[in-house]
């Protein structure tokens, strides 16, 4: 995927893992950490690919 791609992928995933947080059940706030961690990690990737493309 490309750096874009990556960025929104990764802001998308950490605004549903954000939502699930706010739930009362633990399962789904656990699910939710996790899956705005992944999100955070997909945006650092975008960014790792688009510095590489500009050097």
């Amino acid at each position: 995927m490309g750096e874009f791609t990556d960025k929104a992928k990764g802001a998308a995933k950490e605004a549903i893992g954000d939502a699930k947080q706010r739930s009362r059940d633990p399962e789904t706030r656990a699910e939710g950490r996790a899956q705005e961690l992944d999100g955070k990690t997909d945006k650092v990737k975008g960014k790792i690919k688009g510095a590489i493309n500009r050097v």
